[in-house]
Order: C-alpha cells, then structure tokens, then sequence
C-alpha cells in the first residue's frame, strides 16, 4: 500500500472525522468520479481519503482526485478476482487507522470489499446497468443491507437496481447524477479554431462530433447511417468526426465505405485531454444503446455545442429539455435531428441547465440529507 498526500492537506486543521472512499481503480472516467465525490465535502468538517484498489501511484491522480490523502493499493486486476482476502485485510487496516464516518465505494466490488473489510455505513454508486442482475449479488446486497445504501448515475441506472432488489425501500436506492466543474471544463477548453487545428478538421466545414469508444454499446452504426442519410440537406462539406477507438473501428470505416461517405467520415482515434476540444463540433450526436449517463453530453454543453441524444438509458435525462432526442436506432430519426441543428446558432449556453442539475453544488444540496442521516454525528455543514 503506498500512500500519497495532496499538498494542501496540511494547510488545514485536523477535522471531527473522515470519510473513506473506495474506487476500483482511476482509468476512463473513474478518477474525475473520485474528484466528484471529494468535491461533496469541501468547507465540511469532513477529511476525504481516497484509496485505489488498481493503479500505480500517480501525482497526478493524487491531484485530479482532490482528496486530502490518496492510497494506492496498486493490485493488478487479476489479484482482485476471487474472493479478494488480502484487499479486505487491507481495507479493514485503513479503516482502523482513523476515525472514519462512512465510505463512498464505487462499483460493485469495491462494496463488497467494504462491507467485509470494515464496519462503516457505505454508500454504493453504481455506473452501469446490470450490477444487481445475479442472484449472488442481490443476496449479497441483501445482506448488508442494514448499511448500505446505493446510488445510481441517472434515474434509469436507479430504477434498474431497484428492480433487482424489489424488497428495499425507495429511499435507499437513490440517484445522484455524474457531474463537472462547469466553469474549471470551460477554462480547460479551447477555441474553435484551436480545437479544429488541433484535430486536423477545415476551420471552414460543418461537423457533427462524437466521442466514444468504437464498441457495439456506442452504436455508431447508426450514427454513420443517419450522417449519410442527412448529407445531401447539410452544408457543403459538412464532416463527422469520431473521437475514439476501438475494435470496431474496421468495420466503421467499411459501413462508412460503403455508404459513399468515407470522404466525409473522419476517424481521429483516440485524443488526449478530448475535451478540450469540444467546440471543434458544431452539433454533438450521441447514439449509445442504454448509455448509463453520458458524461460527454456535459462536456459538450460546457463547450457550448448543441446535443444530439439517443431516447433511451441516462442521457435522456442529460438532454431532456435542452437538447434533441431521436428513438434509438433509428438512422432517418437522427438524420432530420442533425439537419434541424444546422439551424441552431454556433455557440449556445446551457449554463443555467448544467448548474441546476450537473454541477457540484447541484450534487451538494440532493447528497446532504444522505450524509446526515447516515452519519449524525457530524454535521455536514
């Protein structure tokens, strides 16, 4: 275990008590979702050690997290399979190190080494669809369930747990949407024509974007039938650029080859930092199947971009209201949301929309009640 400490965690006087929080590891998202949660406590009496049970030490994740102490376990994911004893002979020893008033664990298995390995109230978050399908979990879930209490990204994540464990009470399985600094993404974000420079995109060209992996669960197969079917009623020149990679990627490009667009197809593979470059797209198209969220869409309304959304999972909830939502898979659906969003001026604020329900102090205000009901003892305040 190898412990790493946040500069300014000194700056501060010792508080009443700490929390703990456990993620499986900081790739993809994962790291900003430590952040987020770090984020809940600031100003409070509350410390924040944040452990990663995969992943080496790192500065930078130490920084990106935000905690007050960041632990690296620094399993390999093979270590972790099975029934996990030395994590949670770990776990159990952070635990006892301080006076610890809950622990935030994210995805399943950090739960279940949470709830072995320790005593405390855990709160669960769930990112995906699917995590109380077996019956072994719900069991397990079931018999914790004095002290845990489970959150979904989205209200579709939250009812697909709810029904999987039909007996629980509603309020304890709740919805805590994924959020960004609104204002630290749009300082990182540069300027169109940076972006588009950047990205190797004509300045002068009309792009529809998307980001994402090139997996099956992104359906961008739809996304390239509905850019085909929408080109001869888009500007001249008009591009679609995916941002990603993935073992898809072959057959992407023959659909797109296929389909007489391969000139007009642009694969940029996998970007670094991607969301800085976010106002390189003058339309944002997301066609996930059951996206859990979609954290992209945030990044995209930072950057001010119109959004485009499959009607289905989470990122309906992203959109509703602000955006426009077409029925998944269906090619013709999109191509008229794509040719409607020509229309819409360059640059748009969703400022009001992203501080009211996807910023941090939007997250502070619905996670309170939990905190205080779970650990009085402390004021979260």
């Amino acid at each position: 275990m190898i412990g790493m400490t946040a500069s300014n965690a000194a700056e501060h006087a010792q508080p009443e008590r700490w929390v703990l929080q456990f993620c499986h590891g900081y790739d993809g998202p994962f790291m900003d979702c430590a952040r987020q949660y770090a984020a809940l406590f600031k100003g409070t009496s509350y410390k924040v050690c944040t452990v990663y049970l995969t992943g080496k030490p790192s500065e930078a994740v130490v920084r990106g997290s935000a905690s007050d102490e960041v632990l690296f376990l620094d399993y390999s994911s093979r270590d972790v399979r099975g029934l996990k004893l030395k994590a949670i002979r770990d776990i159990r020893r952070i635990a006892s190190s301080r006076d610890f008033a809950l622990c935030i664990a994210h995805r399943f298995k950090p739960i279940y080494v949470a709830l072995l390995g320790t005593k405390l109230p855990v709160i669960g978050v769930h990112h995906a669809f699917g995590d109380y399908q077996r019956r072994s979990r719900q069991w397990f879930a079931n018999a914790f369930r004095a002290r845990l209490k489970l959150l979904g990204v989205s209200n579709a994540v939250r009812d697909d747990m709810r029904a999987c464990l039909p007996n629980w009470p509603q309020d304890a399985i709740q919805t805590l949407y994924n959020r960004i600094d609104v204002a630290a993404v749009q300082a990182e974000q540069v300027t169109r024509h940076q972006a588009r420079e950047h990205l190797g995109l004509p300045q002068d060209a009309w792009v529809v974007g998307n980001v994402g992996r090139l997996h099956p669960d992104k359906d961008q197969a739809t996304l390239i039938r509905g850019f085909a079917q929408a080109l001869p009623n888009l500007p001249v020149g008009s591009l679609l650029a995916i941002m990603g990679s993935g073992r898809l990627e072959a057959s992407l490009k023959a659909l797109a080859a296929e389909l007489g667009v391969a000139d007009s197809v642009r694969f940029l593979g996998q970007v670094a930092h991607g969301l800085r470059y976010f106002k390189a797209f003058d339309v944002f198209a997301l066609t996930s199947d059951h996206e859990p969220f979609g954290m992209v869409l945030l990044e995209a309304m930072a950057a001010g971009v119109p959004v485009i959304c499959s009607d289905c999972g989470g990122g309906r909830e992203v959109v509703e209201g602000v955006g426009q939502l077409f029925a998944l898979g269906d090619s013709a659906a999109l191509a008229a949301c794509m040719q409607a969003a020509v229309s819409v001026p360059p640059s748009v604020s969703f400022d009001v929309h992203l501080q009211a329900l996807f910023s941090d102090q939007a997250a502070i205000t619905r996670f309170k009640p939990l905190i205080d009901a779970i650990a009085p003892r402390s004021s979260f305040s």
